[in-house]
């Protein structure tokens, strides 16, 4: 199994909204991260779906190594 780009080693720390439905990059190449843009066309990967429940800050990971997916578990720790 191929293993995706790192964004960064780091969590993406972004302001959700309540009932708003986001698309996490999960390959790592998006320029718009930590969304997707349509990169993974060449890749196995496909985006992680996140429909926000309340409106608050939440961590994207950044790293794409989170067992938690799209949210960071802190795997970067381990980078």
């Amino acid at each position: 199994m191929a293993e995706p780009a790192i964004a960064q080693k780091s969590p993406y720390g972004v302001e959700v909204e309540e009932g708003k439905t986001y698309f996490w990059c999960a390959c790592g190449k998006s320029a718009n991260q930590p969304f997707c843009d349509g990169s993974h066309q060449d890749t196995e990967f496909l985006p992680a779906k996140y429909e926000a429940q309340e409106s608050k800050q939440v961590f994207f990971c950044g790293c794409k190594r989170s067992n938690t997916q799209p949210l960071c578990d802190g795997s970067h720790n381990e980078l």
